[in-house]
């Protein structure tokens, strides 16, 4: 049986979000983000035009765009319409995969039986249309690569569908860039060996790329001629992400304590950035040497930021921390999680806060989780 996957997105779906608060940002220049030194976290299809992306530092955005308005954001309002929109697709779609806030995979191979597939998809994009308000974009093919390049091909508001006999013909002009799995990083070496269209990468010898780029080169081979055979995963919300240490000995170090849970909110942090995870509430659990547990808990803004995150545990702790009396347990808990499609909380942080982050995360990546980390949370 021939599959019929389905990739959605929603389109400029934070600028859609704040248009639906504010009538008046329709077709006007619009970038979400936070501050002169913020990164752009969105913008819309006017800001596109003059060259405006997404990460970009705001001063460079502002400079290419300087009639643009710039919008702090609200995760909060994101994520509840990125749920009602999640509601409406599962109730009418047996297999759903919610890939980030604003993207979705739905499997609805041997449908076509019943109800053409793309007749059934258009009339799901036109329910989330109708009763949120949020213009959506799909495209419809037998797996999860060619699909989600059709989406992006089809932007914005399009209907779109790459029967398989024409995989191959509609992915053959396209960049390589248009792959998914292609980075810069990628891009930059494939163009210096001028493979730039995908017809290019297609005609390359599937070992030739192994020698290239190693053990991705022929997964990359295999996209570049349109076969992807990845399941659509079924969507579950992860409800919490957390921590504990029980001290072989029980403890009145209090510097030595605030150096655990430093350590503790830095490999949470790489874990929620890992998965794309952001924060809204902030759990510091204590349990003293007579057995007595308490715990304290506040709401934040969303954030996957180590800095951010370490204050208000460190807070709490100082909360939580009442008695004069030795500590057995520590724990840390994060809940009230998005699955957003930023590894960083791009309204509050600088271009170069975000830039160590992911420097880190990428030498952890690497090296393992312990080969680089805060001087704060080493000091056990």
């Amino acid at each position: 049986m021939e599959r019929a996957i389905v990739h959605m997105d929603l389109d400029t779906f934070f600028v859609s979000c704040e248009r639906l608060k504010n009538s008046e940002l329709e077709k006007k220049p619009v970038i979400i983000g936070g501050g002169d030194r913020g990164v752009v976290a969105s913008c819309s299809y006017e800001t596109r035009f003059f060259g405006v992306r997404s990460a970009m530092p705001i001063k460079m955005a502002l400079r290419l765009c300087p009639e643009a308005k710039v919008i702090k954001g609200d995760m909060e309002m994101y994520s509840n319409m990125s749920h009602m929109v999640t509601e409406i697709i599962q109730e009418k779609v047996p297999v759903v995969e919610k890939a980030s806030i604003d993207e979705f995979y739905l499997d609805l191979s041997g449908m076509d039986q019943f109800f053409g597939c793309y007749k059934w998809t258009h009339e799901i994009a036109e329910s989330v249309q109708k009763n949120t308000g949020l213009p959506i974009s799909f495209a419809l093919s037998t797996n999860k690569t060619v699909s989600k390049i059709g989406t992006g091909e089809s932007k914005p508001t399009g209907r779109f569908e790459v029967k398989q006999p024409d995989i191959q013909s509609f992915l053959n002009p396209l960049s390589v860039k248009k792959i998914p799995m292609v980075g810069d990083v990628t891009f930059q070496l494939l163009s210096r060996l001028g493979i730039r269209t995908i017809q290019t990468l297609s005609e390359m010898p599937v070992d030739v790329l192994q020698q290239l780029i190693g053990k991705n080169g022929n997964e990359l081979w295999k996209k570049a001629h349109g076969i992807d055979e990845n399941p659509v995963v079924p969507y579950s919300e992860r409800k919490s992400i957390s921590t504990e240490d029980t001290f072989a000995q029980d403890t009145i170090d209090i510097q030595g304590i605030q150096s655990i849970l430093s350590g503790m909110v830095e490999k949470l942090c790489y874990q929620l950035r890992a998965e794309k995870w952001l924060v809204s509430v902030v759990v510091v659990k204590l349990r003293y040497a007579n057995f007595d547990t308490e715990t304290k808990q506040c709401r934040i803004p969303y954030t996957s930021a180590d800095h951010t995150l370490l204050r208000y545990v460190l807070e709490l702790f100082k909360k939580v921390y009442t008695r004069r009396m030795r500590i057995r347990l520590v724990g840390v808990k994060f809940t009230g999680l998005v699955h957003g499609c930023h590894q960083m909380d791009l309204f509050e942080d600088t271009e170069e806060l975000i830039s160590l982050y992911q420097t880190m995360d990428k030498i952890k990546n690497r090296f393992g989780t312990s080969s680089v980390g805060r001087a704060s949370g080493l000091l056990k």
